[in-house]
C-alpha cells in the first residue's frame, strides 16, 4: 500500500511539472518574459542602487541638473552603461575623446564635470521617452524584412528620434527552427537624420522591463552601446565647447 501511494504521489508530480512547464513556455513566447522585475523605488533610486553598473550614469544626471526629472517624471529609459562613458572619453593609449583633445591642445577631462552641463544633458534626453513602456508594447522588427516588420519611429526628449521594436528570434528544433517563436530581444535604433531614416544605429537592450515607481528602464548592451547614440557627435560637442 506503501509503494502503491508513492509512485502515485510520483504520478501526480510528474504530471504537474509538466502542466508548470508547458504554461511556463507559453507565457514566455507569448509576451517575453517570465517575471517582471518591479524595483520599490524611483529610477534615480535604481540606478544607485546599481553602482557598479551605473554610478557614471547618475553622476552624469546630477551634473546635467536632471536628478529630480529621474525621480518624479514618468518616463521609459534605455539606459547606457558606464563602460560606454568610459569608452566614449577614453585615455591617451587607448584613443577616444582625450587622445583628440590633446592633440588638439585642449584640456583633456579628468573628472565628468570637466563636461559642459548642457552636453551631458542633450545627449543623456536622447535616451529618455515619455511614458512607461514596456517590450510588449513595441511593435515587431526585422532587420531584414522592414517593409513589413518595421518597428515603430518614437521622439525622445532631446527631439531626436528613434526606432524602436522588438525582434523575434527563430525557435530552433531538431533539424528545423520555428520562425519568430523563440525568444524576444528589444532593440533601439538612433536615426541621425531624419531626411534618411533608413541609415541608422542599432543597438540591442541586454535588460528590459526593470520597472521602478515612476516608469521603465531598458539597459542597452554595453558591449555595443554608445553613450547618445553616437560617440562621434559627442566629441565633437566637448572639442567645440572647449575652443
Amino acid at each position: 500500500m506503501k509503494i502503491k501511494y508513492s509512485a502515485t504521489v510520483l504520478i501526480i508530480f510528474v504530471f504537474l511539472a509538466g502542466v508548470w512547464s508547458s504554461c511556463s513556455k507559453d507565457d514566455y513566447y507569448t509576451d517575453g518574459g517570465l517575471a517582471e522585475a518591479v524595483f520599490p523605488g524611483t529610477i534615480m533610486d535604481y540606478l544607485d542602487s546599481k553602482p557598479v553598473e551605473f554610478d557614471t550614469i547618475a553622476e552624469i544626471i546630477r551634473l546635467a541638473g536632471l536628478e529630480e526629472k529621474f525621480k518624479k517624471e514618468e518616463m521609459t529609459f534605455f539606459a547606457p552603461r558606464d563602460e560606454d562613458v568610459k569608452d566614449l572619453i577614453g585615455t591617451f593609449e587607448e584613443g577616444g575623446l582625450n587622445r583628440d583633445l590633446y592633440y588638439l591642445g585642449l584640456d583633456t577631462i579628468e573628472n565628468l564635470a570637466d563636461v559642459e552641463p548642457y552636453i551631458w544633458e542633450q545627449f543623456l534626453l536622447r535616451h529618455v521617452f515619455r511614458g512607461k513602456t514596456k517590450l510588449e508594447d513595441y511593435t515587431q522588427i526585422d532587420f531584414s524584412l522592414m517593409n513589413i516588420y518595421g518597428g515603430e519611429n518614437y521622439i525622445s526628449q532631446a527631439e531626436t528620434i528613434c526606432n524602436i521594436g522588438v525582434v523575434f528570434n527563430d525557435a530552433e528544433g531538431e533539424g528545423s527552427s520555428l520562425k519568430y517563436m523563440g525568444y524576444r530581444q528589444l532593440y533601439i535604433s538612433y536615426i541621425p537624420d531624419p531626411a534618411f531614416p533608413d541609415s541608422f544605429r542599432s543597438f540591442p537592450v541586454a535588460s528590459s522591463d526593470i520597472q521602478p515607481s515612476n516608469g521603465v528602464v531598458h539597459v542597452i548592451d554595453y558591449t555595443e552601446g554608445e553613450f547618445g547614440f553616437s560617440h562621434s557627435e559627442v566629441r565633437n560637442d566637448v572639442i567645440e565647447s572647449k575652443r
